[in-house]
């Protein structure tokens, strides 16, 4: 496997590439042009398509762009409003501005981290055009509860699956348990592209207004450059899509070592009072892309403080999510105030939770190195 470690110091997030993926980029470099340009998209697509179990994939530059796209093919816009999670990363949350709409923050559910069924109906209106849910570092929310609220209210769920290939809730894969999703290819996830992203559904009529506003607002297959309306440019280069290919090939052996590095965290914190991993509810599966710990606030290591201790022993660490209603960006927007007095788990959560090291190159030793670093830090509270 490519990409290890040139020192000690354990990083955390990093992909495991093989030599099929780099064959396959090699091929895509030296012959992917010509009557060959679009056949390692394409073959990405459908072997991603599969592997989630939905009838249509589209390659995209980012799971951001997927997001944008979806709103954007669903006729949201300015007067519209999307309820997205308070604690997650603002890729969440952007393509709602970018489509002129205006994001309701909720609140999140206590054990699993994602959005909160409950804080979604208080926050529901005669505006709301659709729930844009989060799969937040592997985990899932309870989309029984979210769908019932979707149903009863008229509304779409485009699912934010950028961190869960992989993931499922009731035997469905994520990225099929909303009307639309978007999955992420950065360098830090299970599957990687470098860059990358891409938009699933089953929705015929959305996936064709998708490819029609991916390529300049023109038909797919157009050659006259007959552009019907000012549109993006949204597409993912052939040189990617191979990496991407080779990557989702091996996707049960990626989200199994994914697996792997929690089941190692649990026993290596076994028995310690006041952290709180990962929780995966029954009739779920976590991938656990981002290792999680939660610090009881008792033991007087907000997230800051930890990273830096953690950073002292060679370790690598990020913080949990702000809650996006705190950030600069937000400031001064009616409904981040709002979400400011409403969602008091986000708030709670987020000034003692840390990401641990969860690079797919890692070891048992170094998880083992982690887990007695943290254990040690916590010992001079």
């Amino acid at each position: 496997m490519y990409g290890g470690l040139m020192d000690d110091r354990i990083p955390i997030a990093g992909p495991s590439i093989s030599k099929r993926e780099i064959d396959y980029a090699t091929d895509a470099a030296s012959h992917g042009w010509y009557a060959r340009a679009g056949e390692y998209p394409r073959r990405f697509e459908e072997a991603f398509a599969k592997y989630i179990g939905v009838k249509h994939a589209v390659s995209l530059p980012s799971c951001t762009s997927g997001l944008h796209l979806a709103l954007a093919a669903a006729g949201i816009g300015p007067g519209d409003e999307v309820i997205v999670p308070d604690l997650t990363w603002i890729a969440s949350a952007a393509p709602v501005a970018y489509v002129g709409a205006t994001p309701v923050f909720a609140d999140v559910d206590e054990h699993t981290w994602c959005l909160s069924a409950e804080s979604v109906r208080t926050c529901l209106t005669e505006k709301t055009k659709a729930i844009l849910s989060v799969d937040l570092y592997g985990g899932v929310p309870d989309y029984d509860q979210l769908q019932k609220l979707a149903n009863e209210h008229g509304v779409l769920i485009i699912e934010d699956a950028a961190e869960a290939i992989g993931s499922e809730y009731n035997g469905c894969r994520a990225g099929t348990l909303g009307d639309v999703a978007a999955f992420s290819f950065h360098g830090s996830k299970t599957i990687t592209t470098g860059e990358g992203g891409m938009l699933v559904t089953d929705d015929d009529v959305l996936h064709t207004r998708v490819l029609h506003l991916r390529d300049h607002g023109r038909e797919p297959g157009d050659v006259q450059f007959q552009n019907t309306e000012v549109a993006f440019k949204y597409k993912m280069p052939p040189v990617a899509a191979a990496i991407g290919l080779g990557q989702v090939e091996r996707a049960d052996e990626l989200v199994a070592k994914k697996r792997e590095v929690f089941a190692w965290y649990q026993e290596a914190f076994e028995g310690i009072a006041g952290l709180t991993l990962n929780h995966e509810p029954a009739k779920t599966k976590n991938t656990y892309w981002m290792v999680t710990a939660v610090l009881d606030p008792i033991l007087n290591w907000p997230k800051e403080k930890l990273m830096a201790a953690l950073d002292q022993e060679g370790i690598d660490s990020r913080p949990m999510f702000h809650p996006l209603s705190s950030l600069p960006a937000y400031v001064g927007q009616s409904q981040a105030a709002a979400a400011r007095k409403r969602n008091a788990v986000s708030y709670r959560l987020s000034p003692w939770g840390i990401n641990l090291p969860s690079a797919l190159c890692l070891e048992q030793t170094q998880v083992v190195r982690v887990a007695q670093a943290v254990r040690r830090i916590l010992g001079k509270a």
